[in-house]
């Protein structure tokens, strides 16, 4: 029995809407996952998660094992409750960030050094299991090798050979059944090698599968074709996470092609910084032509943002730095995401999506 269970209410072409099951309870796909890497999306509470519509957050292994560790976190209920979040939860296994660290890497794990004190850390597949179990999240992903783009065949094709071993002993490790396990497939832009990966990847029959190491650099163009190649060796019935994508225009690509959940921290990222997401493009809110003007970042959006506050308000925000201004346009780029992920639901159930892609496209491509 798979701790989840994929079903498919509406399908577009290859576009689809549906509901994931969990252990814990489900989430209604094509979804958005904010990331709370620390335990936390910066600047915002669990409550504010809530009220945003989210369903399920993620959290970023490396970083909570290093501080506060996971024997803590477990201590204090796990990962939801630790961070006063009902919805469900997912862990990545760390590995984007550990592969960011130039780790020394062997067929039976990473040796990195803490980003935190420096400290040397050794982490492996099978820990990787138990860290995630530790910390308790509905999903956990398994500990995958992923290469830069581009990088020469020979790196690709070991990335390829070890993730597929390294999937191998988190299968066997794996003991919560509460918990599912996604599996991770690599492969580069080589689409031969994306649907060996999706095969041997599929052989070992986990509860949901993450497509790795796309949008590090290629072209959408590139990632498209790899993408495709990947998902046409996937099982029906088991949810498909394109990893580490969030940008409009990749999210009703890849949707189109038949992916049901991504996460991305670019939202709070650019929002932070002042960059609001909207239906008109990118809207970069401390530039002087916003100072006295009384429209909202996006007059097509709903969130609590938008119905309250002036451009000309969050632009002063910034001008006098204060943090509250990267909290608003968090808030907003967080909620904008999850409406256009219910376009997307909407759009697949009514039969328009490829007209609701092309209106994306026109702003975003």
């Amino acid at each position: 029995m798979h701790p989840v269970r994929f079903e498919t209410i509406a399908r577009d072409g290859s576009a689809r809407t549906g509901i994931a099951y969990t252990a814990r309870g489900s989430y209604r796909t094509p979804c958005f996952m904010p990331v709370g890497t620390r335990g936390a999306i910066k600047y915002l509470s669990a409550a504010d998660y809530e009220d945003l519509g989210a369903e399920i957050v993620l959290g970023n292994t490396y970083h909570l094992m290093l501080r506060p560790g996971a024997e803590t976190v477990a201590a204090l209920g796990g990962l939801g409750r630790f961070a006063g979040w009902n919805g469900l939860t997912l862990t990545d296994s760390g590995g984007f960030q550990v592969f960011s660290l130039d780790p020394d890497v062997d067929d039976d794990g990473v040796t990195f050094k803490s980003t935190y004190d420096g400290s040397t850390h050794r982490f492996t597949p099978e820990l990787a299991v138990t860290t995630q179990e530790l910390l308790g999240a509905d999903i956990q992903m398994v500990l995958d090798v992923c290469p830069p783009l581009p990088s020469p065949p020979e790196v690709i094709r070991t990335a390829v050979d070890r993730t597929a071993a390294w999937a191998a002993m988190a299968r066997k490790t794996h003991r919560r059944d509460d918990q599912a396990l996604f599996g991770i497939v690599q492969g580069g832009t080589s689409e031969s090698l994306r649907a060996e990966s999706a095969q041997r990847t599929v052989a070992l029959d986990f509860d949901g599968y993450g497509i790795g190491g796309l949008s590090v650099g290629e072209t959408r163009g590139e990632m498209v074709p790899a993408l495709v190649a990947a998902l046409a060796n996937m099982p029906e019935a088991r949810p498909r996470y394109l990893m580490g994508v969030g940008d409009p225009a990749s999210l009703v690509e890849a949707v189109a092609v038949g992916v049901d959940q991504f996460d991305c921290v670019m939202q709070t990222r650019i929002g932070r910084h002042g960059t609001a997401l909207t239906s008109g493009g990118k809207l970069h809110i401390k530039n002087a032509k916003h100072m006295v003007s009384d429209e909202p970042l996006d007059a097509d959006c709903s969130c609590v943002v938008c119905v309250r506050h002036s451009r000309g308000y969050i632009r002063h925000l910034f001008q006098v730095g204060e943090p509250t201004a990267s909290r608003l346009v968090s808030l907003h780029n967080v909620s904008w995401t999850l409406q256009l992920m219910d376009k997307m639901r909407s759009a697949i159930a009514t039969g328009t999506f490829d007209s609701f892609r092309r209106q994306v496209l026109a702003v975003w491509a």
